[in-house]
């Protein structure tokens, strides 16, 4: 009898043995997946984050002083669909006779169109794309899109 109960006890130990693997298998993996999802995802912050652009930043930040990073300055845009001949020629490679021949095509629907419709040569409209806007002259569509075909 006494060997009975020692097999009996064994194979119960040998259950409980093989249960707490099993559970502690199963949160090493749960930890795992967990660990490796953070890190991905601090990897993935850590990436979009800006870096910055000068050293000046760096020994400030490493002194304890926290230096603000300069805001770029805004450009006035000028738009192509009201601006006077003289705020046209201050755009870079905009000379009289471009400024003259983009008053002449006005009113335009966007900036490309001084490209689409061959007002300025690609090489100046490179300059000018990120200097100039092209208002519309009202918030209506159906009387924006008259103007346009009454000005073919």
């Amino acid at each position: 009898m006494m060997l009975g109960n020692t097999l009996a006890n064994a194979k119960i130990y040998q259950g409980t043995s093989f249960m707490k693997f099993s559970s502690i298998k199963t949160t090493c993996i749960t930890l795992t997946l967990l660990l490796s999802a953070s890190l991905c995802a601090a990897a993935d912050s850590q990436a979009s984050a800006p870096k910055p652009a000068t050293s000046k930043t760096e020994t400030s930040a490493q002194s304890g002083t926290a230096a603000k990073p300069k805001a770029a300055p805004k450009v006035k845009l000028v738009d192509i669909n009201s601006a006077k001949k003289a705020e046209l020629k201050t755009l870079p490679g905009v000379s009289d006779a471009e400024a003259d021949k983009i008053i002449a095509g006005r009113p335009y629907g966007s900036k490309a169109h001084l490209l689409t419709h061959k007002i300025v040569s690609a090489e100046i409209y490179d300059g000018l794309k990120g200097l100039v806007i092209a208002k519309q002259a009202t918030n209506d569509a159906v009387k924006n899109a008259a103007l346009y075909k009454n000005k073919k």
